[in-house]
């Protein structure tokens, strides 16, 4: 009888609905002020990013009447702009840069100065989420750690230490590691500049002068490479791939993820020594043998990617590109008689292309080297699988006549990466659509290409590309050809 009246448990059945009716309805309570609280912050974010992009939008509509010192000023406060909004529009920047065929020329030149020193955060926010990633004690997985990070970008910063356990319980030889967090709030900020970016993407459509750069395709094209940015666990997994694609290759190397210390918000990887191939570009004199090696490896090594293994690098720019020289202890004199060695860091960013896509853009590389328009300008349109541009037969008439005058004794001077700068910027004028991975990988190669002329003038990328792509039917036997021409 008691039982019956107060239940199992001695709570009375009537006593047990009404709780749980009073926790469900609590629960909906939370949810609504959550949503509310959401759409607020949404909305004050929303507000605070039309008066901080305002100035550059007004300004755009007479960047190209007032003279080249207004542009050039307008430039700036683009780059201003995107560097006050926050990581998401950090890495737009960065994105944007390399879309030639989107942005002029100028703007992505602009923009591709994003790749600078950001913010640091704290180190007990460091040492907070290392614990919580790991579930161990700092000083129980580090030997030393140093508190002022080495670097900071606009996802995460990386701290130098002293590994002293892998796995609990195993104490590991004393190894330098690099160790990258994430920084506070993220993923979370990120994750709200999204939902506005796409918001006005989605407008676009309804505006003509936008509607055929199909703002809302490139947003989800973006938003693949924002979260492979900000997953840690993504960027190791990326090594590991690279890794062993050029396992054989002694002149070639990247830092390695140790796991299992690898979490979406924490990396430790090996702490590669080296300088900025920018050293060697810009500043060193002299050393053309080395600088002519540099220029080798790294065309070679893009080669490869793009080639045999269709999994490139897509970030290239020489901040994300160390040299180490082996020094020779018997003769300072013989230090640059040394093979160089190049390691590849950063590779958050990568581009996989479809099998269609790099028949098509080995054909485009070819019928560049070549000085092919009618055969570069085909390949061009074909570069989409939703093409739209309204005057393909035009865009084949241009591209053509350009060529044309490329062949002749003057327009031979022009370097063949300078003609294919130029064609993007008739892609861009002629609003021919190229996916977002196609792009990624033209752009990669013309990056690699300017600062290897830099190295070594007499160097030509699309020479060397030319002579792999005619030694032999890349489909069939390419990589075979490439690993015995390059691999050491």
């Amino acid at each position: 009888m008691v039982t019956e009246v107060f239940g199992r448990n001695g709570i009375p059945p009537t006593i047990k609905y009404f709780v749980h009716a009073c926790t469900g309805w609590t629960r909906f309570y939370d949810l609504i002020a959550f949503a509310v609280l959401e759409g607020t912050i949404l909305v004050l974010r929303a507000v605070t990013l039309g008066i901080l992009f305002t100035p550059s939008i007004v300004m755009a509509a007479f960047a190209d009447c007032f003279g080249p010192e207004f542009r050039k000023l307008w430039l700036h406060v683009v780059l201003r702009t995107l560097e006050l909004a926050g990581p998401a529009f950090i890495k737009w920047g960065q994105w944007a840069a390399t879309r030639p065929d989107l942005f002029p020329r100028d703007l992505c030149t602009k923009l591709s100065e994003l790749h600078t020193k950001a913010p640091e955060h704290s180190f007990a926010y460091t040492k907070k989420t290392i614990e919580r990633a790991f579930g161990r004690k700092l000083p129980e997985i580090f030997d030393n750690f140093e508190e002022k990070p080495v670097a900071s970008g606009s996802i995460a910063q990386v701290h130098r230490a002293t590994l002293r356990f892998r796995y609990p319980g195993q104490r590991a030889k004393p190894i330098v590691v690099a160790v990258k967090v994430r920084h506070p709030g993220v993923g979370e900020s990120i994750r709200r500049d999204f939902v506005i970016i796409n918001l006005v993407a989605k407008i676009s459509k309804f505006i003509p002068a936008l509607k055929w750069w199909r703002l809302d395709e490139s947003v989800q094209q973006f938003a693949v490479f924002m979260m492979s940015q900000v997953d840690l666990a993504r960027e190791a997994a990326h090594l590991s791939r690279f890794i062993y694609n050029f396992r054989r290759w002694k002149d070639v190397s990247f830092p390695k993820p140790l796991y299992p210390l690898v979490h979406p918000a924490v990396l430790v990887e090996t702490y590669e020594q080296g300088e900025c191939v920018s050293h060697y570009v810009d500043d060193l004199e002299g050393h053309e043998r080395i600088k002519s090696a540099l220029a080798h490896i790294g065309t070679h090594a893009l080669l490869k990617m793009l080639l045999v293994d269709n999994f490139i690098h897509a970030d290239m720019h020489p901040g994300n590109i160390l040299v180490r020289v082996p020094k020779n202890k018997s003769s300072r004199n013989r230090l640059f008689k040394s093979k160089p060695h190049v390691i590849f860091l950063d590779v958050g960013m990568t581009a996989e292309l479809s099998k269609h896509d790099r028949v098509n853009l080995v054909e485009f590389f070819k019928a560049v080297a070549r000085r092919d328009g009618r055969t570069a300008a085909e390949c061009t349109l074909r570069l989409s699988k939703q093409q739209k541009c309204p005057n393909p037969k035009a865009f084949i008439e241009e591209v053509e006549e350009s060529f044309a005058f490329w062949g002749t004794p003057e327009g031979d001077l022009v370097h063949p990466a300078e003609c294919m700068q130029q064609l993007l910027e008739k892609v861009r004028r002629h609003r021919v659509n190229v996916d977002g991975n196609v792009c990624t990988v033209m752009v990669t190669t013309l990056v690699l290409e300017g600062w290897q002329r830099k190295l070594d003038p007499a160097y030509n990328v699309m020479d060397t590309l030319q002579t792999l792509l005619l030694k032999a039917d890349w489909a069939k036997s390419l990589s075979y050809t490439i690993e015995g021409l390059m691999a050491p």
